[in-house]
């Protein structure tokens, strides 16, 4: 497979891309690092250099940081809420009026499918913004009566300025997941998109500008981890961090954001666990469980990595789901008959198939795929093992790749067994026509999110998030509110 992009034609994104070089943006404008120094951006499907970016140090942290407070303390947080969200509206407008660019920019940084932005990743970020936006004015306290000689009540003030760290796997969904609650709410925010997929922040965060967010209330700073974020996580002025990653990283931000008790929700890994039972809808089933691997090039963080099937039906579902991914289209992201684009980068694409060669050695099934496509991107063939143990690595483990391990299993006892038997708890799905057995499942299945007879949907009005290696807290929906804002007691005395 090879595939070339020609930058020279014009495209909605041609402009964006055609500038020498993506700036900070820091107080209202685009700038430089304080270092100068600049880093590449590559398309993953083909390997080619599609922008530079400048590289952010401690300097630009302490500056974004410091624009943040500025806004914080003056026009965001004194602005009338209702004024808040109609910038935030107003944005959103701003976004779908230039939804092709967006589109193309996302497609191109993260090598996603053309048309899987635009069924999934852009109409969510939309939908999150615009449902925050009406939340503005609408965040309220309580009247709590404790005794005649007082007016006693809550109220709810934002949390301050929010470092919010975005991971590269849905750039633009996830974060508008973190901006539009925070800046709702009335924070302020210092945002660090992945070095490996900065360009969308960047766009939206000038169309936040153009809508008519005041300087320093969004700021985003590009950069390595290990400096921007850690810069962040350690700042003494950021008051929350908003984390969406890996495990380890967010072990250290916990023990980071201990220099100042900074408040911290993180949302982390998974191997969640998609279980179909002997009396399932088959075909439903196994082609939900495909596409709750596959999808995206299963960089989802609640993929269905682990499909458990009850044993008198396991073979069928294990033909389904190698024929299935043996049919799955790869190819051109910017093709919208393309399903399958690559991974994200080279050192992706390794590990992924250093976990196929693993589940080899300990001794699975290899029934399709795992090998890679092409000499040009990172595309790997959508793979299938069966005859996995539970114990296997590639049962425990999170891949975050097109690789999906098929468990056996006995009964409704083992299957929550197995599927309990990991480190994480972020999502599970349950396949069964016995109405009992699937809310005995939801109830006893340790997820954060559990999907009956279906697998996969989110929606910004329902919690989000997962315990134990899945992560720490909530996003979506009243919990988000809560994220970003701090409860206030007040008591007045009526006697006087």
């Amino acid at each position: 497979m090879s595939i070339a992009y020609d930058y020279s034609r014009e495209t909605p994104a041609a402009a964006f891309l055609a500038r020498p070089q993506q700036q900070l943006l820091i107080d209202g404008r685009r700038v430089a690092s304080a270092s100068g120094r600049t880093f590449k951006s590559l398309n993953p499907a083909t390997e080619q250099v599609i922008a530079k970016i400048a590289e952010g140090n401690e300097a630009d942290v302490d500056a974004a940081v410091a624009a943040a407070r500025r806004a914080f303390e003056g026009p965001w947080r004194t602005m009338r809420a209702a004024e808040r969200g109609h910038i935030l509206l107003k944005w959103a407008e701003l976004l779908k009026q230039h939804a092709d660019e967006i589109v193309e920019i996302e497609s191109l940084d993260a090598g996603k499918p053309v048309a899987a932005v635009l069924r999934q990743d852009f109409p969510a970020a939309i939908d999150t913004l615009t449902y925050y936006a009406g939340w503005a004015d609408k965040i309220s306290g309580d009247v709590v009566s404790t005794r005649e000689d007082a007016l006693t009540y809550t109220v709810r003030e934002p949390v301050g300025v929010v470092a919010a760290i975005v991971p590269w796997n849905f750039p633009l969904m996830i974060g508008m997941w973190k901006l539009a609650p925070a800046l709702a709410c009335g924070c302020t925010v210092v945002m660090k998109p992945a070095e490996l997929t900065s360009l969308s922040a960047l766009r939206i965060g000038e169309l936040a500008l153009e809508a008519g967010l005041p300087p320093g209330v969004l700021n985003i700073v590009t950069g390595p981890g290990r400096t921007v974020g850690e810069a962040l996580v350690n700042h003494p002025d950021v008051d929350k961090v908003t984390f969406t990653g890996s495990p380890g990283v967010g072990r250290g931000i916990m023990k980071g954001a201990a220099g100042n008790f900074k408040r911290v929700s993180l949302e982390l890994g998974g191997k969640s666990a998609n279980v179909i039972f002997d009396d399932a809808d088959l075909d439903t089933a196994s082609k939900a469980a495909a596409a709750g691997i596959f999808f995206n090039a299963g960089q989802v963080c609640s993929a269905g990595s682990r499909v458990l099937v009850q044993e008198a039906v396991y073979d069928e579902v294990v033909e389904r789901l190698t024929a299935r991914a043996g049919a799955i289209r790869m190819g051109d992201p910017a093709d919208r008959a393309t399903a399958l684009g690559p991974v994200i980068s080279e050192k992706q694409m390794k590990s992924i198939l250093d976990y196929v060669d693993i589940g080899r050695k300990e001794g699975a099934l290899l029934t399709t795929g795992g090998e890679r496509v092409g000499n040009r991107g990172y595309f790997i063939s959508p793979a299938v093992f069966a005859n996995v143990r539970h114990e296997m690595r590639i049962s425990q483990e999170e891949i975050f790749g097109p690789v999906v391990s098929v468990i056996k299993f006995k009964d409704e006892a083992d299957a929550l067994r197995i599927a309990n038997g990991t480190a994480y708890s972020l999502a599970a799905g349950v396949w069964s026509r016995d109405m009992g057995r699937v809310q005995r499942f939801a109830k006893k299945a340790r997820a954060g999110t559990v999907w009956i007879n279906t697998y996969g949907y989110t929606d910004v009005r329902l919690p989000w998030g997962g315990e134990r290696d899945s992560g720490l807290g909530r996003e979506h929906g009243t919990a988000a509110i809560e994220n970003f804002t701090e409860p206030k007691a007040v008591w007045m005395n009526l006697n006087v």
